[in-house]
């Protein structure tokens, strides 16, 4: 009884105009390639927050992948995006999954003044300028100068932080840094170095990946490595390394993928850890067995119906209430956003390695 009431009340809240041409919310996501299982848990969480709700608007899915390249691309989401950029009925945007994605999708919306709600980007670069982010960053993804997007997981700069924290709380006393020498890698690893001198880690040395980079981790006194890039340059050859041996293991969302986890032996797997910025399902509140990123497609949806609900149905009045949003209980946890559009969460997961799997530990809260 209670939902079919709220149904009635959140449809009442829209003017008579949105209500005669019922507005439309877009998910721009890749549904084929490696990515489908969580961008399918993205659009049935928001199609459960939209059913709880009452169907007050109208969700259509849109896919920015395709078969033959296996994972999203620049031409499908720039179509995508400006299909929801022309059509008047637009409220807001769900997407895109991944960060370079929404480099190309986020100046099209911002320019139609259409709020996008990320599930799962994590790039600094897209509210941030500083390490790991590159020139004209973020001012350029915002031709009009307004900030139209808004994240649900925490940023790398959080990422960086939540590493450091968990290296010193798991006895790190002397860290060896390793870094793949892009964007990502090199502006992850000034944060992580950072953090560790504030928390009282010695770091002992910093270094780009190549084939003696263990050797010289070693030579250093490390007691842990930590290595900050993505799986195909050099990851799984770096933490296979006889010279790291008996150190304990850290690695960034970078390698949180199979290709990484499945080439490693047994005796890495237990001395490894990375992290991800989502957390195990039952920490949001839902069964075991389900995505993690149901859970953020279902606060997406539910932030965009309660900010219509809140600002008078229409696109604009979404994009004036969503930067006053503080405080807010959710699955994911109470959060808000800051200026930049950033969530103020600041929990990252961490995940142990089993055969090809990577397996949940716990959470981390960034120090």
């Amino acid at each position: 009884m209670k939902r079919i009431i709220a149904g009635f009340l959140i449809a009442g809240a829209f003017p008579a105009t949105a209500a005669a041409q019922q507005p439309t919310v877009y998910s721009s996501l890749p549904l084929s390639g490696a990515s489908r299982v969580q961008t399918k848990a993205i659009n049935d969480g928001a199609r459960q927050a939209l059913g709880e709700a009452g169907n007050p608007v109208r969700f259509r899915t849109l896919n920015s992948a395709t078969k033959k390249a296996g994972s999203w691309t620049p031409e499908r989401t720039a179509r995508n995006a400006l299909k929801a950029a022309q059509d008047e009925s637009t409220v807001a945007v769900i997407g895109e999954f991944n960060s370079g994605a929404t480099k190309v999708s986020l100046p099209i919306l911002s320019e139609a003044g259409i709020p996008q709600i990320s599930p799962s980007n994590t790039y600094n670069g897209l509210t941030t300028s500083g390490p790991g982010t590159e020139p004209g960053e973020p001012d350029k993804y915002y031709p009009t100068g307004a900030r139209t997007y808004f994240r649900l997981l925490p940023n790398d700069h959080v990422q960086a932080a939540a590493l450091a924290t968990v290296m010193r709380d798991r006895g790190c006393k002397k860290a060896g840094l390793v870094h793949d020498g892009e964007v990502y890698g090199r502006g992850m690893n000034a944060d992580v170095k950072a953090t560790l001198a504030r928390l009282g880690v010695a770091v002992v040395t910093s270094r780009k990946i190549t084939r003696k980079a263990p050797s010289a981790v070693r030579r250093a006194g490390a007691d842990c490595m930590a290595y900050t890039g993505i799986t195909a340059n050099g990851a799984v050859r770096l933490f296979r390394s006889s010279a790291l041996k008996r150190m304990r293991l850290f690695g960034s969302d970078g390698v949180a993928e199979t290709d990484f986890v499945s080439r490693l032996p047994k005796s890495v797997d237990r001395r490894t850890t990375v992290l991800v910025a989502t957390l195990s399902p039952t920490d949001y509140g839902t069964p075991a067995n389900r995505d993690p990123y149901y859970a953020a497609g279902y606060e997406a949806m539910k932030l965009i119906v309660d900010g219509l609900k809140a600002s008078g149905g229409t696109r604009a009045g979404l994009l004036g209430w969503l930067p006053t949003v503080q405080n807010r209980t959710s699955v994911l946890g109470t959060y808000g956003f800051d200026a930049n559009g950033d969530t103020t969460l600041r929990r990252y997961g961490l995940y142990g390695l089993r055969g090809s799997s990577l397996v949940y530990q716990g959470a981390i809260t960034a120090g």
